[in-house]
């Protein structure tokens, strides 16, 4: 081959190697419509500082800042240090921490190193016969002993020209960092989850007390309806009507102890307790949220701030990583192997450079036919990828939606609580009017009933209503992104 044609087929490897280094586009997060505000939530106004007030967002804030309750805290971090889920996604960090490792190992050379060691043991016969009648290194019966020792070094280096190891590199680093918003997102969820059932767990508590109030009130009103029967001032049909008020909330305190055991269970469980009673203290201890005004921020922010969303961007880059190694795998493979030692029958000889051999080579190879392998790999990438995109878009909009709802639930309920106290207010006064009445014998003993029945239903209703509206502010909390902070 000409000095010419040399030149020419050097530069044209050279413009081939530096074209192939960049095989695939670079990542572009996919753009996906972000309405300027939630609905329920606040317009973004137009004034620097109105859009500093509207930026702030309750997401942002830490779990331990958000709920004041410190039962709650205290349940709270047990939470995160024992439940399962998250030790769980821990370790799915590690074992990504660990991929990554292998994977990022295959970008540099491989060395190993070997040692030998031989001996031979020659009959007397074949002994005489290779040295005559030389006896050197035979022992008395003319056997012979022969030794070999060597020392052997290898290398072996795989040139990632086209960023095939480098973007499986890239690939198993998304997914690491996809693992580690995965576990944010437990966190999360579980901080959400031990919140909900702490409230609901205090609800039932409430209406346990209430039931037994209800109860307590409920035999004094036997104890009088049998009073004034027995003084001729009522009648056998108003006691019977009290007794049967009096079992019907009786009846309620067995149920409502189940619900309040079942509810225990099931929080000790996100604890990483087996089930058992939850240590709570009294129901004046409780800090329901209730907020004057919650901050949701920008829905801008939120793409930086969920976890869920993080994750799937994270497994989206992956995706497109994956898709550069697709084609990288359409270029031919560069490898370099190197391979050295020393032998020599004795020790002080070993490193003579007499007894030194060495080879060096390299191979290309290159497909040539595999029957569309190679091109369905690709496009089977390049599918997950748009299948990712998809997701990552719906997560989006998922989690719009999970703010806007819980905005709204959040305004509601607050709105419905506040109609609740009133009905509790205007029930209370009603059955305290009407049991005056009765004991003056202005009325019978079904008013009584009637407007007792009534309060009860109320103040239920009412416990209800604080419940809905702190779940809500929970459920808002966690779809801002917050809890994992």
């Amino acid at each position: 081959m000409s000095f010419r044609n040399s030149t020419l087929l050097a530069s044209s490897l050279a413009v081939l190697l530096l074209a192939g280094c960049t095989v695939g586009p670079k990542y572009q997060r996919p753009q996906v419509p972000v309405p300027p505000s939630y609905r329920g939530g606040a317009v973004v106004n137009s004034t620097p500082a109105d859009a500093k007030a509207t930026a702030a967002s309750l997401g942002a804030q830490k779990w331990s800042t958000v709920f004041q309750d410190p039962v709650l805290q205290k349940l709270i971090s047990e939470a995160i240090t024992n439940n399962y889920d998250i030790r769980i996604a821990a370790q799915r960090i590690l074992e990504e921490q660990d991929q990554l490792g292998v994977t990022r190992a295959q970008e540099y050379p491989t060395l190993s190193g070997g040692a030998s060691y031989d001996t031979i043991g020659l009959p007397a016969s074949i002994s005489k016969a290779l040295n005559g009648n030389n006896n050197n290194n035979s022992n008395n019966t003319g056997r012979r002993n022969i030794y070999a020792g060597g020392l052997s070094l290898s290398a072996a280096w795989n040139l990632d020209f086209w960023g095939y190891y480098r973007s499986q590199t890239r690939a198993a680093r998304e997914q690491l960092l996809a693992s580690t918003w995965a576990r944010r997102m437990t966190i999360d969820t579980v901080v959400e989850n031990v919140a909900t059932a702490y409230f609901q767990l205090r609800t039932l508590d409430a209406e346990l007390a209430i039931t037994r109030q209800t109860v307590a009130a409920r035999k004094n009103s036997l104890q009088l309806t049998q009073t004034l029967e027995r003084g001729g001032n009522g009648t056998l049909e108003d006691v019977r009507q009290a007794q049967e008020s009096l079992y019907q909330a009786t009846a309620e305190i067995p149920d409502l102890e189940r619900q309040i055991a079942q509810q225990e269970d099931a929080l000790s469980i996100l604890l990483g307790r087996n089930p058992g009673p939850i240590l709570r203290g009294s129901l004046s201890t409780v800090d329901w949220p209730n907020p004057h005004q919650v901050p949701a921020g920008l829905p801008l922010q939120l793409l930086e701030r969920r976890p869920d969303i993080e994750e799937a961007e994270a497994q989206l880059r992956a995706d497109n990583a994956n898709v550069d190694v697709a084609r990288a795998r359409f270029f031919p493979q560069l490898s370099i192997t190197g391979n050295g030692g020393t032998d020599s029958s004795q020790f002080k000889q070993l490193f003579d450079g007499s007894n030194i051999l060495w080879y060096v080579t390299g191979s290309l190879t290159q497909n040539i036919f595999d029957a569309g392998s190679l091109r369905n790999n690709l496009h089977l990438t390049q599918a997950e990828k748009q299948q990712q995109v998809l997701t990552y878009s719906q997560t989006i909009q998922k989690a719009f939606q999970n703010v806007s709802d819980s905005l709204i639930a959040l305004q509601r309920y607050r709105e419905y609580r506040a109609q609740e106290e009133k009905y509790v207010a205007a029930a209370k006064d009603a059955t305290r009017l009407a049991r005056m009445r009765y004991k003056g014998g202005a009325t019978s003993y079904l008013e009584v009933l009637t407007n007792d029945t009534t309060y009860y239903q109320a103040q239920i209703s009412l416990l209800t209503a604080r419940e809905q509206e702190a779940i809500s502010f929970v459920q808002l909390y966690s779809a801002l992104g917050g809890g994992w902070q």
